[in-house]
């Protein structure tokens, strides 16, 4: 009789055991979630715009110097109503050519007007009675370029300078924000040494005609604003 007990209980030990093994077999293992590393791309990296200083008396040359070595473009397009004028930066006049490009890229030229138009004389732009441009100019600085006008260059009909300051001064500093091309087909020699020569018109003179043709109040300014659409760096 205890033999028969014995063999029972050893009996139900092995199917317990059995069962044990089924039910271990029949869950599935969560198994271990490791988290990825993802490597960074390149094209993903956020690129920021350089930061640039703004812009006094004190610190524009310095600024210049080392922009202008990085920044080597010498052409442009000013885009009007009336057409495009493409224009060459000279290379020599190296800061004042500097100052344009960075304005360009600025996006500061935009919108802005020839606001005076003389004819048979010239056509001056890069100013206007514009807030939204006034406070473009109060965010890039406030400053003024030397003049640099022992280059030989002279004021033909077509050529880029920039005139004076407002201000009085006795050193014809330019006002880097305006520009003027002649347009008088003699050109304007009376002003040769006086301001800062820094490029000329390679086409679209017969656009300047056009702008230099219209109508102007007694203070020059024409009776139709005339807008620069854009400003753009050209190959």
């Amino acid at each position: 009789m205890k033999r028969i007990l014995l063999i029972s209980f050893c009996l139900i030990l092995i199917i317990g055991c059995e069962d044990k093994k089924s039910e271990t077999k029949n869950t599935p293992e969560q198994p271990i979630q490791k988290t990825k590393k993802e490597p960074i791309k390149k094209d993903s990296v956020i690129k920021k715009d350089p930061e640039f200083p703004f812009l006094t008396d004190d610190n524009a040359m310095e600024f210049f110097l080392e922009y202008e070595k990085e920044n080597k473009e010498n052409k442009a397009r000013i885009t009007t109503r009336f057409g495009d004028i493409e224009v060459l930066l000279y290379d020599i006049t190296k800061f004042h050519r500097a100052n344009f490009i960075y304005l360009t890229k600025c996006g500061y030229f935009d919108k802005t007007q020839f606001y005076r138009v003389v004819n048979n004389f010239i056509i001056q732009a890069g100013n206007t009675d514009d807030p939204k441009v006034k406070r473009k100019r109060n965010k890039i600085g406030h400053y003024l370029l030397p003049p640099d006008t022992k280059r030989g260059f002279k004021h033909r009909r077509g050529v880029l300078s920039m005139p004076s300051s407002e201000i009085e001064n006795a050193y014809k500093l330019a006002s880097p924000y305006e520009f003027f091309i002649v347009q008088a087909e003699h050109g304007a020699h009376h002003l040769d040494g006086e301001y800062t020569i820094f490029g000329e018109v390679t086409k679209g003179m017969d656009v300047v005609d056009e702008i230099a043709a219209q109508k102007t109040d007694k203070g020059e300014w024409p009776l139709n604003n005339i807008y620069i659409k854009k400003v753009e760096i050209i190959d």
